[in-house]
């Protein structure tokens, strides 16, 4: 989701108006993709680079979200979406807001309409090398170290690879994003900023990636490493 400081900007605006215009573009495209029957859904909201940024722009991030999470909880809720937070057990994250992201994870746990996930204090290459240490210490022989076992390593090994990945302003990089499950991703470029980002702008990305050959090297689809 990028392009929120741009936004500001050409308005003459802080920084931080532009991440909280973009708390709009978020709702519209959550219910779009529930709309067109996206079963699985992703955000990166703050990667694990983000935590560069000036201390005062990060301080209003860590509140903004903390709010939107208290706002829109009952509504995720009565959606029947599940939600998950990727990167959230950084414990550079405040207290209170790890605190109610993990309680709106469990309030939803239930739920089957849509799984969202939010990439937050996310790292992709932090998640791999986890992942390494996690068979290390299980104690696994590096003879039987597959992509499947690899994979049920990860976060939430039950997520399945990436299909599409939509980067809004134009901007064409990966910014360390859920690496092992990009791997056969299709890319969409929109430039469109952020906040501006609205359902019909994601109905015509899904429909771009509809109209792509995918051919994944001429194998079968596959999901997480999985054969």
């Amino acid at each position: 989701m990028d392009g929120n400081g741009r936004w500001a900007q050409r308005r003459s605006l802080p920084r931080t108006e532009g991440h909280r215009a973009a708390e709009s573009a978020v709702v519209d495209v959550i219910e779009a993709a529930r709309g067109a029957g996206v079963e699985w859904l992703s955000l990166y909201a703050f990667s694990t680079e983000n935590w560069k940024r000036p201390g005062i722009e990060v301080e209003f991030l860590m509140r903004l979200v903390r709010r939107v999470v208290r706002k829109h909880a009952p509504l995720l809720l009565a959606r029947g979406i599940r939600c998950r937070f990727l990167g959230a057990a950084d414990p550079r994250i405040p207290r209170g807001l790890a605190e109610d992201l993990n309680d709106l994870a469990e309030l939803t746990a239930g739920n089957r309409g849509m799984t969202l996930t939010v990439a937050f204090g996310h790292g992709g290459r932090r998640d791999i090398v986890e992942a390494a240490r996690s068979l290390i210490r299980s104690g696994t022989p590096a003879d039987e170290v597959s992509e499947q076992l690899f994979a049920s390593h990860l976060p939430f090994p039950d997520t399945p690879d990436v299909d599409l990945v939509i980067r809004t302003s134009g901007e064409q990089r990966i910014s360390n994003f859920m690496l092992w499950q990009v791997a056969y991703a299709e890319w969409v470029f929109p430039e469109v900023l952020w906040p501006d980002f609205r359902a019909p702008d994601f109905i015509a990305c899904l429909h771009a990636y509809r109209n792509r050959d995918r051919r994944f090297g001429g194998t079968p689809d596959r999901t997480n490493g999985a054969p």
